[in-house]
């Protein structure tokens, strides 16, 4: 790996993927790739994207709720089937398993067995 003039200046900087510009620190691909694999998921181009939203979200809102994220998840996907067809990529609730695909913390009242939502 070549080291660039700013990897020397700060040696304990956290680099981004610059395909997920906004992942909390630490987060790496293969982050989510490992949370992917141990949920028996393969994933795909969309799961990558529905990483990508949850991050921006939470870049803008450090603890957004969960109705917002949701919200905003099916108008994200609204072209494909919105929350319908992200339930089918992602069993485990496009919220709450895509917050862990994505490193972040679930909002509140994402996995509530109680409400009928998914783990």
């Amino acid at each position: 790996m070549t080291e660039t003039m700013q990897d020397i200046m700060n040696p304990g900087a956290v680099r981004h993927d610059p395909d997920f510009p906004e992942a909390p620190a630490g987060w790496t691909r293969a982050d989510g790739e490992a949370v992917a694999a141990a949920e028996g998921l393969e994933p795909t181009p969309d799961h990558w994207q529905v990483v990508r939203a949850l991050q921006r979200l939470y870049a803008g809102d450090k603890a957004p709720n969960v109705r917002a994220v949701h919200d905003a998840l099916d108008e994200g996907f609204h072209q494909q089937g919105g929350l319908k067809y992200l339930y089918g990529i992602l069993p485990g609730g496009p919220v709450a398993q895509g917050c862990r695909l994505a490193g972040l913390e679930p909002p509140a009242g994402s996995v509530d067995p109680s409400f009928g939502s998914v783990q």
